[in-house]
């Protein structure tokens, strides 16, 4: 890259002259440590690093407490570029790179449901307990036509409304039901997944420099193994995967 197309560059992704990163807390899986200074830290943060180190600028995170309020910083200027699951709606106010890792979306049914298969959810008085604005949310929103929505603010009081309120079905990501499951014996988590959730990076939605950057970075830092190395170095092997 020219001298000049870098300055261009960085004058897009980096008008500040500090790769400013928005991150959602939310997800476990990608934020699951924090470093020695006390900062967010797993595949999502070094993700970003790795993007600060390559333009050579200073990273600040901008931590959310989840997806949907990275997505409404999208228009105020808050961050530079943001690690955020892919969703449709999404997709009006950022400019997402391809997916570099995805987590699979799938049910938990209570102790002797009559629900065997993910076809037989979307049934009239069903009740789906799921966490408010997350991806499979707006998924479930899209493509759920008969049964009904109960939204929750965060993943254990999704769990808390499906248990409490006997709900039919749990909605969430596959790790996290898992260790849901544990707290509801009998309970059953389907093996087949409605969607996956697919984790990307991006930038304010009229940048198209910036924009061609970032899907450059993350389409080489699949290519080379990067993501898969961070993946295993944060031992999240086996519930977060590199997209294909």
């Amino acid at each position: 890259m020219k001298a000049s197309d870098n300055q261009a560059l960085l004058d897009s992704l980096v008008p500040h002259g500090i790769l400013r990163a928005g991150i959602n807390m939310s997800n476990f899986l990608l934020v699951n440590q924090t470093d020695a200074s006390g900062q967010p830290d797993g595949v999502s943060p070094a993700m970003a690093r790795a993007m600060a180190e390559e333009l050579g600028v200073e990273l600040k995170l901008i931590a959310y407490e989840g997806p949907g309020d990275v997505a409404d910083a999208a228009t105020r200027d808050e961050w530079d570029i943001a690690n955020i699951a892919l969703e449709t709606e999404r997709a009006k106010v950022i400019q997402f790179s391809p997916a570099y890792c995805e987590i699979q979306a799938t049910y938990l049914t209570p102790p002797g449901s009559a629900i065997t298969s993910i076809e037989q959810v979307d049934q009239p008085g069903h009740r789906i307990a799921v966490k408010a604005r997350s991806a499979y949310d707006l998924w479930l929103t899209r493509n759920i036509t008969q049964a009904t929505l109960m939204r929750a603010d965060s993943l254990d009081a999704s769990f808390e409304l499906f248990r409490d309120e006997k709900l039919d079905v749990l909605a969430g990501l596959r790790p996290k039901l898992l260790q849901q499951q544990a707290l509801m014996p009998g309970s059953i988590l389907f093996d087949d997944s409605f969607m996956a959730v697919q984790q990307c990076m991006g930038c304010q939605v009229d940048k198209p420099l910036a924009a061609e950057f970032v899907q450059d970075f993350v389409n080489r830092a699949k290519a080379s193994g990067k993501v898969a190395e961070l993946i295993k170095h944060f031992d999240v092997e086996g519930r977060l995967s590199v997209a294909p």
